[in-house]
């Protein structure tokens, strides 16, 4: 499709370019019950328009995507594609829309220039056409500078402004969108969106987007909200806000008390559906219009007022599942956030720990530096984690956080400065160190064809477990991160939730007293990042030392201190209070952690350290 006048684009505005009707899709896994994908679901996009596709992991948005792009058959129902049946004319289909899935095929060998000739051949753009796409590609993606490098050499939030220029590399009438900003910080996240609503308002293609950010499904036209299969509702953002209207509300902490302490007593009591933090307040979803709930649930002295909110549509998406498990009476709906038993407490700490500590925390860095030849990806980098402390590290992707994180477990040699964990000089003492110290990746770094015991069982005899006290540890794991009923399952086949908590009970089983998460919650859903936090923050308040790398600002709030880097450098350091204060202005008096982070890296705030009491 090409448009050559903005008459021709509104004329097409409003157009169906997608519609599915009643479609149903099981599967049935080999050693296990089949699973309803898809029960009844229908919905429609339109030219000119981003339909924001949410829900759990499991929910069946991958499936429905991969039904309307040809990919999966459903058992019934239909899927109508430009006036096209997505199974009689798939390849008709394919020919005129773009689908940019979880893990696009990128050729890492090859340059940012030879990706896109690649897609533009398997795409059929006639060689006249390039040059001018690829002009206009490369300056929407800001790649320009980067068409002769390979494309494994970029950060992630390069290679995803890539991967969605080779799927533009054809003007589509649908662009299909699979959680493209996963991994992605929040700058590449905001270019991400340009580049897609610049496409929907030049060209009014039609957008369907699966996402794990609400802020993102914020912004579009219209959301679904699939659980299990089903779809739970359909409607505009502004329609999901005004329906939990009432039931929003703000706790200020007063001065001293840490909002993660408020959050902790309030998630989970009678009245409450959901507590977070936000911009150092604790925000409060409840099932009534019932202020008093929340009063009631705050310990005294913590509180210096609760008041109403605005509701946002993660709000309103807490309350639909809420409502629906109240509703169906759903023995497998996610159960309400609670506050973490954890019985287990960490090992007692050694007096070389406790000695370390004394002299500059768990961890303990003074100008760190990592080289690979003459590039420098971490320079000069110096901070301290005190015991049972959650410290983060956050940056743009490319910033040298998981080069950072690889320092500090001792899996990447340290090229200058030094480095102290649990105590001990790390490059004298690694064997001993990582001992004391749980990792988990990034990537899901567990065996993928082996089943959930099976890896527990392997980590657990690599950690040095043995016998009755494996035994004893697997048990603990498969209870704290509700993995009995996925016990022998394939690890590389669960749900994106399950994987991560199977990461991190694998992390956690050997009583690590120094816990190192790089992306955690990362590509998982809103009800999975909140069980992890009450995770963490259960750990860190038995005394274990948190340090974790987030793409998801909101979650920096959990934090005590954090430390912002870019290129490699440090740019601030503080309590979440004092890194939001470096972009508060005359007019804009309340930035979150997010305003503050783009402020830093476009350079718009000064940075500086800010030594940061808690």
């Amino acid at each position: 499709m090409s448009h050559s006048t903005d008459e021709s684009v509104s004329d097409r505005s409003g157009e169906p370019v997608l519609c599915i009707r009643r479609l149903h899709k099981r599967f049935a896994p080999k050693g296990g019950p089949p699973v309803e994908a898809l029960q009844d679901v229908s919905l429609d996009v339109r030219c000119g328009e981003v339909v924001g596709l949410v829900g759990p992991d499991g929910a069946g948005k991958t499936t429905l995507l991969r039904i309307a792009t040809g990919l999966l058959v459903p058992d019934s129902g239909t899927a109508t594609v430009l006036e096209l049946d997505s199974v009689r004319d798939t390849l008709q289909i394919r020919g005129r829309i773009a689908y940019m899935p979880q893990k696009f095929g990128l050729y890492e060998d090859l340059t940012v220039q030879e990706n896109l000739d690649l897609y533009a051949d398997l795409q059929g753009v006639e060689p006249a056409a390039r040059a001018s796409r690829y002009a206009r590609l490369l300056e929407m993606t800001q790649l320009e500078t980067c068409a002769d490098r390979l494309a494994g050499r970029l950060s992630g939030g390069m290679k995803q402004k890539l991967g969605l220029a080779c799927a533009l590399i054809k003007i589509p009438e649908l662009l299909l969108l699979d959680e493209p900003t996963v991994g992605v910080d929040p700058v590449s996240r905001r270019e991400l969106w340009r580049i897609v609503y610049q496409m929907v308002e030049q060209e009014a293609i039609g957008v369907l987007v699966a996402t794990a950010y609400l802020d993102e499904a914020e912004k579009c036209h219209r959301v679904v909200v699939l659980h299990e299969g089903r779809k739970l509702d359909e409607g505009a953002p502004t329609q999901f806000r005004e329906r939990v209207r009432g039931h929003t509300f703000v706790v200020q902490p007063r001065q001293g008390a840490r909002p993660r302490a408020i959050q902790g007593r309030l998630a989970g009591q009678p009245g409450i559906i959901d507590a977070t933090i936000r911009g150092g307040r604790v925000r409060v979803v409840t099932h009534e219009r019932d202020r008093a709930a929340v009063a009631r649930a705050i310990p005294a002295g913590l509180a210096a007022g609760i008041a109403a909110a605005e509701p946002t549509l993660e709000d309103a998406f807490m309350k639909l599942l809420a409502d629906a498990r109240s509703s169906r009476s759903h023995a497998d709906l996610p159960a309400a956030p609670a506050r973490m038993a954890f019985e287990t407490h960490p090992r007692q700490a050694e007096p070389e720990i406790e000695r370390g500590a004394a002299a500059g925390g768990a961890v303990h860095t003074r100008g760190l530096t990592k080289r690979f030849g003459d590039f420098t990806a971490v320079s000069e980098i110096s901070f301290d984690v005190q015991r049972g402390e959650i410290f983060g590290l956050l940056g743009p992707n490319g910033a040298g956080k998981s080069t950072t994180f690889r320092m500090l477990c001792g899996l990447s040699r340290v090229s200058g400065g030094e480095v102290r964990v649990a105590g001990r000089d790390l490059r004298r003492a690694g064997s001993f160190a990582r001992q004391r110290l749980g990792y988990m990746a990034q990537q899901f770094s567990l065996y993928g064809q082996l089943s959930v015991i099976e890896n527990l069982r392997f980590f657990g005899r690599a950690y040095g477990l043995t016998k009755a006290r494996l035994a004893e540890r697997i048990e603990w794991a498969l209870e704290e991160f509700d993995l009995r009923s996925h016990r022998d399952a394939t690890a590389g086949k669960l749900p994106g939730g399950y994987k991560q908590r199977l990461a991190m009970a694998a992390a956690m089983l050997h009583e690590p007293d120094i816990l190192f998460l790089d992306e955690p919650t990362s590509g998982v859903d809103p009800l999975a990042r909140r069980d992890f936090w009450r995770r963490i923050n259960s750990f860190a308040e038995s005394g274990v030392t948190v340090v974790v790398t987030t793409h998801f600002m909101e979650e920096a709030e959990y934090c005590d201190r954090m430390l912002i880097m870019s290129q490699g450098r440090e740019l601030a350091t503080g309590t979440p209070g004092e890194i939001r204060a470096l972009a508060r202005t005359a007019s804009h008096p309340d930035p979150t952690i997010e305003d503050a982070f783009i402020a830093l890296a476009e350079g718009a705030a000064q940075p500086r350290g800010t030594g940061g009491s808690p």
